[in-house]
């Protein structure tokens, strides 16, 4: 990926597992200078300083924290080329936190947080020399369709979901703003076989692609110079069962 500033890094939340460390991992091979935040230490944390990602230890349910990440990225960053929010929690309404715990838990890391985010430094993306900057927002499938047993959750997504819109508005042309919403990518190491079964029959596909099909969806809203305020479904054609 070709970058006419390749010192600005981009920011990206929750680089400790899963997609948010293969996207880090995909960045940095690529030579992008990469911040990121993260909330509980892996393994993975280590791995990815060793590399020279600058890290961050935050927990994007607590709104000093997140004011403090943001001042601190303020003072030490005068450009940034990019945020990727990929931050995320999946509590259900089973959960025994009250519900009214669980919705204000799901809207502020998949919005709130994000929301102070992007208006906060907004500025340091409209400073990037190159030719645009981005902002990238991981929703889900749920966020059009809803879900049963995790009703916060979806709503949450589907928050962000709209911010995609408001926020291209706001800040185009300088800064392409986009999501990426995908349905099953990967199951966890403990997922058992009657559950794989049953979660892959739900697409057409009928596949766990895997990271690599988001680290293709980020490729390209990051290389466009077009493509701003839309939503990039990556859900295997799940929506037409």
């Amino acid at each position: 990926m070709t970058q006419s500033n390749p010192q600005a890094p981009i920011l990206i939340t929750g680089v400790g597992k899963r997609i948010g460390l293969a996207i880090a991992n995909h960045l940095l091979a690529q030579g992008q200078p990469i911040i990121g935040t993260y909330r509980t230490h892996y393994e993975s944390i280590d791995e990815l300083q060793a590399q020279g990602a600058e890290l961050y230890c935050c927990d994007l349910y607590d709104q000093a924290a997140v004011l403090n990440l943001i001042n601190t990225l303020d003072e030490q960053h005068p450009t940034l080329r990019g945020i990727i929010h990929n931050a995320s929690d999946w509590i259900p309404e089973s959960s025994n936190l009250p519900p009214e715990v669980v919705f204000q838990k799901m809207m502020q890391v998949h919005a709130g947080a994000p929301y102070e985010i992007n208006r906060l430094l907004s500025d340091k993306l409209l400073a990037y020399s190159g030719e645009h900057a981005d902002i990238i927002h991981m929703t889900d499938y749920v966020a059009s369709k809803g879900s049963k047993k995790h009703i916060a959750y979806a709503a949450s997504k589907a928050a962000l979901d709209n911010m995609t819109l408001s926020f291209s508005a706001q800040l185009a042309p300088r800064v392409k703003v986009n999501a990426i919403a995908p349905a099953m990518i990967m199951f966890n190491d403990d997922d058992d076989d009657a559950y794989r079964a049953k979660t892959l029959k739900k697409s057409l596909m009928e596949i766990a692609p895997g990271t690599d099909e988001i680290l293709e969806a980020v490729d390209y809203l990051l290389k466009s110079r077009y493509v701003t305020g839309r939503t990039l479904h990556v859900d295997g054609g799940r929506h037409l069962k």
